[in-house]
């Protein structure tokens, strides 16, 4: 199971026990967001694309994003084209609704998306379609061993205030 790679990945940063574990399905943003009670922008999710060789390349951003492709082909000069489920499988180990940037099954490039800065924290999966971890956008970073930031999205929307409203 992809979230036992995934809660080893955590172990070793002292995080583990932070994963969150649902009763209920948490395998789409607005599913997530009704689990954890947070709007649904603050849901982390990754996204699977093509990347220029064998290896797939991920893309975390927030609930309300949606790539842009003009961006996206000006950031890594290729067309964005998503994985097949299947593919995810192989490239990542996790299924669609728990893909997450950690515990992967291969290594694979990372980038974060500046849509999620506008939050203190955000809500990736953990390798299953019910469980996510509370982290900062830093703590995004470094466990995901992500390369770098890019703006590759659209049609976020700015927040006003802290940012971390709860679900209403």
């Amino acid at each position: 199971m992809s979230i036992s790679r995934v809660k080893e990945h955590f172990r070793a940063f002292g995080k583990e026990q932070d994963i969150l574990e649902f009763a209920v399905s948490s395998a789409t943003v607005d599913l997530a967001a009704a689990a954890i009670g947070v709007i649904p922008a603050r849901i982390a999710k990754t996204l699977s694309f093509r990347g220029s060789g064998e290896n797939a390349l991920l893309i975390v951003a927030a609930g309300d994003a949606r790539i842009d492709n003009k961006k996206f082909r000006e950031a890594f000069g290729l067309k964005p084209r998503m994985l097949s489920p299947d593919e995810v499988q192989v490239q990542t180990g996790h299924e669609i609704g728990g893909v997450c940037p950690f515990g992967l099954a291969r290594e694979l490039d990372v980038y974060l998306d500046v849509s999620m800065k506008r939050f203190s924290t955000l809500f990736p999966a953990c390798g299953s379609t019910n469980s996510a971890i509370e982290l900062t956008c830093e703590e995004l970073s470094l466990y995901s061993g992500s390369k770098d930031w890019v703006d590759v999205c659209k049609d976020w929307a700015e927040v006003i205030g802290n940012g971390d409203d709860q679900a209403s």
